[in-house]
């Protein structure tokens, strides 16, 4: 009897450390996803439809999944230079309090990884209504967006460089 069931110990010892140790490896090892040059360009496009969605809701809590919430971010437009998640997220509360409605489509993205840093560009077209009077608003223009992969995984927003359309002569 004594045998049995030092047997029994014994084999179930032996199964948890195969679990142990497929957990281990299968947690532990790098994820092939995170170096997969597709995955990562995928992730960024659906970054920036996460950025397009967070305008059109003036949404801070979606741009601060977007953006890398830190002090060294920046972000140039037409209306200024703005540095910082603290100055960032005032674009989104503008957009908000001074459109009624508003639809942001991005077109033509180009996406470019280079490791745990990436940029893309795509232009850009803007339908809206000003909250005060209906007046509808429509711009078009181009931007360029520099993203960083952050713990080895997930994508965010550091740069964006934006502008209308240029100018024929």
């Amino acid at each position: 009897m004594r045998s049995r069931n030092s047997a029994t110990a014994a084999v179930a010892r032996v199964g948890v450390f195969c679990v142990a140790t497929a957990l281990t490896l299968s947690c532990g090892a790098p994820s092939s996803k995170a170096d997969d040059p597709q995955a990562a360009e995928d992730a960024i496009r659906q970054q920036i439809a996460n950025y397009a969605t967070a305008l059109d809701a003036a949404d801070i809590h979606l741009a601060s999944q977007v953006w890398h919430t830190s002090g060294d971010i920046s972000f140039i437009t037409p209306a200024g230079h703005y540095r910082g998640w603290d100055e960032v997220k005032k674009v989104y509360e503008f957009f908000g309090s001074a459109f009624s409605e508003r639809n942001l489509t991005v077109r033509d993205v180009s996406v470019r990884v280079y490791g745990d840093s990436a940029w893309s560009e795509f232009y850009w077209h803007f339908d809206a209504k000003q909250s005060g009077d209906g007046t509808a608003v429509q711009t078009d223009g181009r931007a360029t967006q520099i993203h960083r992969r952050v713990d080895g995984n997930g994508w965010v927003l550091v740069h964006e460089h934006y502008s209308g359309m240029p100018m024929t002569p």
